[in-house]
């Protein structure tokens, strides 16, 4: 849990340079072996780019360092995944998915379209191990600055 503790607090300082650039506070990391191979942090509002999510950002980062999918790899984020970025996870064969803190309504763990968990896709693994509320009091903090910087 350490471990989880430590990357989760490398996440929340990605989500606070997100936030810095006028983004949602979303940070993400891709480790395997115990080393971080991918980084990405929010860019979707300041890039006007909706696809410019936290975990795909860390995901192409995966991409462009030589590895060809998630495989035998953890995906911390401080947020759990959106329906996008959760078929990202799933196609590119994510083996853990750690999290602080829920996505209601369309996250891809925690709404009714639950794709990190499904088995009915043709040519996908099996579903992630998925951890939840590592750090969920500090993601929920860095979430609460954004409303308090936007209201």
């Amino acid at each position: 849990m350490k471990d989880h503790e430590l990357f989760m607090k490398e996440c929340i300082a990605l989500g606070k340079e997100a936030l810095k650039m006028g983004n949602p506070p979303v940070g993400a990391i891709v480790v395997k072996n115990n080393k971080v191979i991918g980084k990405g942090l929010e860019l979707a509002k300041s890039s006007k780019n909706i696809a410019k999510h936290a975990e795909i950002e860390a995901v192409k980062n995966v991409l462009n360092n030589g590895f060809q999918n998630l495989e035998k790899c953890a995906l911390y984020t401080t947020h759990k995944s959106y329906l996008m970025c959760a078929y990202v996870l799933r196609t590119y064969k994510l083996e853990i998915l750690v999290y602080g803190i829920e996505v209601l309504h369309i996250g891809g763990v925690s709404s009714e379209f639950n794709i990190m968990n499904t088995s009915n896709v043709p040519n996908w693994t099996n579903p992630p191990i998925i951890i939840g509320g590592v750090l969920k009091e500090e993601c929920k903090s860095l979430s609460n600055e954004k409303k308090h910087n936007n209201g």
